[in-house]
């Protein structure tokens, strides 16, 4: 049913705990399932140095968290705003269909980290015009649907 990649990051997740110094703090939620993700991130000319992450939720939620926290470490904040769920899917070799919701949730933390960080800093970053950290991972229009 899970892939090992899936399995490796379920039993030995990157990038887990609390950033008390964090430049920037995302938490999302899906009222369906109950999983709740947060993200902590550390910028320095825009980018992300480091990353941290604490979820609540099931063994695809936390899987899915640590790839998404390893996929944009060390990158710029342009290029995690690139970051799909779709990304976070492929990284992992997959995900059940039932459990998709998992990589968009770690896609909308990321995002909602960012937005806390556009708005503490007043920096716009493009692509979060419209974006909103309390739409649920099961209604959000992604790619889930795909393949």
């Amino acid at each position: 049913m899970y892939t090992e990649k899936v399995m490796e990051h379920f039993t030995h997740p990157r990038n887990v705990g609390v950033m008390e110094d964090a430049d920037a703090v995302g938490e999302v939620g899906n009222a369906k399932c109950g999983d709740i993700m947060r993200m902590y991130l550390k910028i320095d000319d825009d980018i992300i140095t480091d990353i941290k992450f604490q979820t609540y939720g099931c063994g695809s939620a936390i899987a899915s968290s640590s790839m998404a926290t390893e996929l944009i470490k060390g990158k710029s904040i342009d290029e995690a705003m690139k970051l799909t769920n779709k990304a976070v899917v492929e990284a992992l070799e997959g995900l059940p269909p039932v459990k998709i919701h998992c990589s968009v949730l770690a896609e909308q933390a990321i995002k909602a980290a960012l937005l806390d960080y556009s708005k503490r800093t007043g920096k716009h970053i493009d692509g979060l015009e419209d974006f909103d950290p309390n739409e649920d991972a099961h209604d959000h229009g992604h790619e889930e649907d795909e393949d």
